[in-house]
């Protein structure tokens, strides 16, 4: 294709494979396990959560190996929405991408780094530790924390090292990704095999009786509905696996590569989180799960192992892991903006490539909005508590996100229908079984999402904010057309 003449195909099967892990392990895995058990109140349905999430996972990455070995252009999932719908579905989800999903992720694991850099230097780095704070106006705090200033500076250096180009970016993903992975698999070695304590949730009786937080016992639809509610942070989690997409026009063979780093990546990062809960559940028991200290279970875990000395060691692996997490969210989410805008849907010179081949103005531009959205802070008199504007539009985007990944694995249907005679070096594994699956069950953890209590607040603003890019498309390609 023409416009994938600028790119330079450099990424091998490692390296992708790298970019789907990498962008996958942040900071989640060692921190969501405890609300989910608080939800589920079993160690038996809390293991089931993330092995559904992981299979789900892996069966919508099998269904989008066949699109991304179809075309493989950069951008991805937003060519797969374009080619199968229309041009507006696919820059809705762009728009999306760029407003929130990408860049309030960014947003989100600069942070999750700067507060573990805090457990390091504590008189030095905090949310609390301010340069300034001239009080609040309404719900926002006027404020700039030393924590801010690092996630802006993460940023600005991540972004930086990717425009000097794809060797440079997939060299730090390499490095940060084998380094994090290692680090997992040291917490599960050691929970699993150092730490097996009698008293652990693994040996609790009831190791499948599901109960509300207050002890009422789960079943049947309720419980399908309290797994589905549960399941939005292992989801979350485990999401940003479709990244490796957007770089497809720097993938050396990826009608080959592609849909095996999606199937490679997604498969062992599913393997590591159930071994790590597996080994949280070794170490801890179900009650410590649920109360673990500002949610770290892993920080929790490995103390029970090492003693107190863990929090530092956690620190740094989790420092590791978020570095590594937002090189790969920066490397890749710039190759969709640079494709809207290729299409007319974007801002013209964000469709350009720089010396070194890289769109550099779209990895600053994104890098400005992510950081607009570090500066807003929230703060809850109540509690006393500060907050961020981003996690508020990161849980409105959860449903979207879901939505969005249901459409393109009906877009390998109607791809199937509208061109049968299109190339198609893979075909997605199982067709049609697997994606009809992924389809029903996604579905139905949508539905949840969207009828039940604890999440229904946020699908409504989440979808009126993806409806914001419908005025924004109509201005954008009649400007095209004229």
């Amino acid at each position: 294709m023409a416009q994938e003449q600028g790119f330079r195909r450099v990424l091998g099967l490692f390296d992708s494979t790298m970019i789907v892990a990498g962008s996958m392990i942040g900071s989640g895995i060692f921190i969501v396990s405890a609300d989910m058990a608080r939800q589920l109140g079993s160690p038996g349905w809390l293991l089931i959560a993330w092995l559904v999430t992981g299979v789900l996972t892996l069966a919508a990455a099998l269904s989008y190996g066949e699109l991304a070995a179809m075309m493989p252009s950069a951008g991805g999932q937003y060519v797969y929405l374009r080619e199968a719908y229309s041009p507006m579905w696919g820059f809705l989800y762009g728009w999306t991408l760029f407003v929130v999903i990408q860049t309030g992720t960014i947003a989100a694991v600069a942070v999750a780094f700067a507060r573990f850099t805090g457990v390091l230097l504590p008189e030095l780095i905090g949310e609390e530790t301010f340069l300034f704070n001239y009080g609040t106006a309404g719900r926002f705090s006027l404020s700039l924390s030393t924590a801010q200033l690092l996630a802006l500076a993460v940023i600005i250096f991540l972004t930086f090292i990717n425009t000097r180009g794809i060797t440079e970016g997939k060299i730090v993903q390499n490095i940060f990704t084998v380094a994090k992975t290692g680090a997992l698999i040291a917490l599960i070695f050691l929970g699993i095999a150092w730490a097996d304590r009698a008293d652990s949730a693994v040996y609790q009786g009831e190791f499948l009786s599901p109960a509300t937080e207050t002890g009422i016992p789960l079943s049947g639809i309720a419980l399908l509905m309290v797994l589905g509610t549960a399941m939005v942070g292992s989801l979350f989690s485990a999401d940003a696996w479709n990244n490796i997409t957007f770089t497809a026009g720097e993938v050396k063979e990826p009608h080959r590569n592609i849909p095996w780093s999606l199937a490679l990546g997604t498969g062992l990062v599913t393997l590591l989180y159930v071994l790590a809960n597996l080994a949280y559940l070794f170490t801890l028991s179900l009650s410590e799960i649920q109360k673990a200290p500002f949610d770290r279970v892993g920080t929790a875990a490995m103390e029970v192992i090492l003693g107190k000395q863990a929090s530092v060691l956690m620190a740094i692996a989790i420092m590791v892991s978020t570095f590594g997490c937002n090189n790969g969210l920066i490397l890749s989410g710039a190759r969709v903006y640079w494709a809207m805008a290729r299409d007319g849907l974007f801002f013209r010179r964000v469709g350009t490539l720089n010396p070194h081949r890289v769109p550099a103005t779209a990895l600053v531009l994104q890098a400005i909005w992510a950081s607009l959205l570090i500066l807003p802070r929230t703060f809850d008199p109540a509690t006393g508590r500060y907050g961020n504007v981003y996690s508020n539009l990161l849980d409105y985007v959860v449903f979207a996100v879901l939505i969005f990944y249901i459409l393109t694995v009906m877009g390998l249907f109607v791809l199937r229908r509208k061109r049968p005679s299109a190339s198609r070096p893979y075909r997605a594994f199982g067709y049609p079984v697997v994606p009809g699956v992924y389809i029903i069950c996604a579905t139905l953890i949508a539905l949840d999402l969207l009828i039940a209590e604890k999440t229904r607040p946020n699908t409504i603003p989440g979808l009126l904010l993806v409806l914001t890019g419908i005025p924004v498309y109509l201005l954008w390609s009649n400007k095209e057309r004229k």
